[in-house]
Parts: structure tokens; C-alpha cells; sequence
């Protein structure tokens, strides 16, 4: 009975790119609730300029984030679709940018454990998708 339904919420895609994807998902999903109910925890990504996060801008970062997740929980189960795939990979250098240009443009991120997450994450994924592209959308061509 586990093994049922374990088959249905873990990507029956072989590697383990698609179960991280879903992992990083799922962690993406309650990062976002918790943008709804408290922003400390965005406050504290945002650690420059913790006065310029709101609760509106918690909130839209939030929404950002659970459209991000659904994504990437999407692709995690739809690997062979290069679309798909695509997409996924889009929505990690969207982050990467976001990220990147509030530290190294926008200055509100400090270089700390607050941006560390989201920065390993996204290259991380990047690179790893990238390298794996073919393998994974060549299995429907």
C-alpha cells in the first residue's frame, strides 16, 4: 500500500534530478505559506534593506515563489517533455536573477545564509538540468 502511494507522489521518471526538482517544489510550496502568515523569514533574505519588505511584497513574493513550484513540481513529473523541461529551467535563471541583481544591483541581500539557499539552489539546478537535457528530453524522440 506505501509503495502505491509513494508511485504517485514521487516522479516515476528515472534519476535523480526529477525527485529533487520535486523536493526543492515542495520546500518552495510551505516557503510561500509561510510569506503569507509572517515575513520574517523574507526579511531576513532581504537583510540590506529589511525596511523596504512589506507585507504586501512578502505576499507578491510569495505568489512569485508558489508559481515557481508549481512548475517545477509539474516538470519533475513531465521530464521527457522538452517544453516543459524548458520551462523549468527558465523559472531557476528568473531566480537566479532576481536573487542575483537584489544583491549585486538592488543591494537589499547581504551575502549570508539568508541568499545562500536560493543562490546553491538555482545554479545548482541550472547547471545540473543543462548537463542533463539530453538524456532526459531525448527519451521522447
Amino acid at each position: 500500500m506505501l509503495e502505491g502511494i509513494l508511485t504517485k507522489i514521487i516522479p516515476a521518471t528515472p534519476g535523480y534530478l526529477p525527485k529533487w526538482i520535486l523536493f526543492i517544489s515542495v520546500v518552495a510550496i510551505f516557503n510561500s505559506l509561510q510569506t503569507y502568515t509572517n515575513i520574517s523569514l523574507t526579511k531576513k533574505v532581504y537583510a540590506n534593506k529589511p525596511e523596504e519588505v512589506s507585507s504586501l511584497s512578502a505576499r507578491t513574493f510569495g505568489t512569485w515563489t508558489l508559481v515557481s513550484a508549481i512548475i517545477r513540481a509539474y516538470a519533475a513529473f513531465n521530464m521527457t517533455d522538452v517544453h516543459v523541461y524548458n520551462l523549468c529551467i527558465v523559472s531557476y535563471i528568473i531566480a537566479l536573477w532576481h536573487f542575483g541583481s537584489e544583491w549585486l544591483i538592488f543591494k537589499t541581500c547581504k551575502f549570508d545564509k539568508g541568499l545562500f539557499g536560493p543562490l546553491i539552489v538555482s545554479t545548482l539546478s541550472i547547471t545540473w538540468m543543462i548537463l542533463q537535457k539530453d538524456y532526459y528530453t531525448g527519451l521522447i524522440n
